[in-house]
């Protein structure tokens, strides 16, 4: 089977991408192969209690479906929910294939297309297409990051990872461990604690943590009066340059902003609490991501003395909880390894050109979405900074732009020229975060001028994407059957 245009990962990407290839692409064939068996990606995959957004729906929900629930801050049911929705209102639930799993895609040069081997109901299918569209995420469903803790083996209890939280679990009364200070940790902390005799977030470090309300009032009141797209679209900008705002003047006096935030904080917990050892960071603020709490949450689960915080090191396991390297030891029914994701590469599909292998540590990012030497493909990759969606959508309005230039051009084949004198040292993300630092070595690089450089800036990209002309000496349109 050969279609125009094949779509890895039904999740946030890859509808996005198939929306806009509907409506931008009318005439071109393409299929979203999305290797679970339900669509929503991360939003089908985690399980786990109070599982939701960590960036407001204004902008983490699509620029062309408005969302239009009180909840800025969502679950994800809710969210999942909404991608449903966008599924069927736009017809693409017949373009999807579920239960298509792509294990290697090979660029075939003499026959200028992608060959795919895919399998389905384990059966081993093949699929080729002209253009390849990874939206499959960027970090392992499979494998999340378990660090190795001695005498793991001796507890007695549960060991649960978030990742294969199973919906069953029983947690009622039961006293509990979560091992992180991550979105994840924030999150599931106050939630479990509603059940749970007491739940204690035990990290080795402290992440920054803010509180937002779950509800927007500016939207709720511009609702009253406004259409829901108006509405949508006035709240977007707000927060879509509110955001930038905030990012530029913690990078600009990462001193001061700190400050705020620890006073905030000192607020939220009272005078008497150790804000200093549990909420203060030894890194800048948003050298890594923001931790949202919404309603203060967390917070009043500490205040009910339902949660604790302990900022300790992990000697070892013991049968009946986890001894520290301070000597404290804490009693746990339950430990959760909230100890985050595995980055991975190219959606841990084998791409290969010609069949020889493809190490995207090797290659340069080209405007955040295409590899070097890499043609007729492109990778949807969020901002770390901001919602992931804002960039989706981006990247696939400029496939579409991308694929209608190759049409008018009359050409099979696009690639970015490769360019030596753009390489450095720089990496793709510019954030100190565990699971960034872990997974560098397998994420292409940026280059150190534009069109090489991964900016995280949606004013920049919007510009590069919607307004500019994508002809560029920095790609080679061409007809290899010639």
């Amino acid at each position: 089977m050969h279609k125009d245009v094949i779509v890895i990962g039904a999740g946030i990407s890859g509808i996005a991408a198939g929306y806009n290839l509907k409506k931008s692409c009318p005439n071109k064939s393409f299929s979203i192969l999305e290797g679970r068996e339900n669509l929503g990606g991360t939003w089908d995959l985690f399980k786990y209690p109070g599982i939701r957004s960590d960036s407001d729906m204004h902008t983490l929900g699509f620029r062309f479906k408005p969302w239009i629930h009180d909840k800025s801050i969502a679950d994800g049911p809710s969210i999942l929910e909404y991608l449903n929705e966008t599924v069927d209102e736009n017809k693409l639930r017949e373009n999807i294939l579920l239960d298509h799993k792509v294990n290697s895609a090979n660029w075939n040069s003499d026959k200028s297309s992608w060959e795919l081997i895919i399998q389905n109901n384990g059966q081993q299918i093949n699929m080729t297409c002209s253009f390849l569209f990874l939206c499959g995420g960027y970090f392992s469903y499979s494998k999340p990051h378990m660090p190795e803790f001695k005498d793991y083996d001796k507890f007695n209890g549960q060991i649960i990872h978030p990742q294969f939280w199973k919906e069953e679990t029983d947690y009622s009364n039961k006293k509990i461990i979560v091992i992180g200070s991550g979105a994840t940790a924030i999150t599931l902390v106050p939630s479990i604690a509603e059940k749970a005799e007491h739940v204690v977030m035990l990290q080795r470090s402290p992440s920054y943590v803010i509180s937002r309300p779950s509800e927007d009032s500016i939207n709720k009141f511009l609702r009253k009066f406004l259409p829901i797209k108006v509405t949508y679209f006035l709240i977007r900008w707000k927060n879509i340059l509110w955001q930038s705002y905030t990012f530029f003047l913690a990078r600009r006096f990462p001193e001061k902003i700190k400050r705020t935030i620890l006073d905030l904080l000192r607020v939220e917990l009272g005078d008497d609490y150790d804000i200093e050892k549990h909420f203060s960071p030894s890194y800048k603020p948003w050298d890594q991501r923001m931790c949202l709490v919404p309603d203060s949450d967390l917070f009043k689960a500490i205040k009910n003395n339902k949660a604790s915080v302990v900022t300790d090191q992990i000697s070892q396991f013991i049968s009946d909880g986890i001894l520290l390297e301070s000597g404290e030891k804490i009693s746990a029914d339950i430990i959760v390894t909230a100890t985050g994701i595995e980055l991975n590469s190219l959606n841990d599909i084998n791409v290969t050109l010609d069949n020889v292998k493809i190490n995207a540590h090797e290659r340069l990012t080209y405007k955040g979405m295409m590899l070097s030497g890499v043609p007729n493909f492109a990778l949807s990759f969020g901002y770390v900074n901001a919602s992931w969606t804002l960039r989706a959508d981006l990247t696939c309005e400029y496939v579409c732009r991308l694929i209608k230039l190759m049409d008018k051009k009359g050409v099979d084949c696009c690639v970015p020229v490769d360019d030596k004198a753009a390489y450095g040292d720089d990496d793709l993300i510019d954030f100190t975060s565990g699971y960034v630092q872990r997974g560098l070595h397998l994420m292409p690089k940026q280059g150190n001028k534009a069109p090489w450089k991964n900016y995280q800036n949606y004013l920049k990209d919007i510009f590069a994407v919607r307004l500019f002309s994508i002809k560029d000496s920095n790609l080679n349109f061409y007809n290899q059957k010639e």
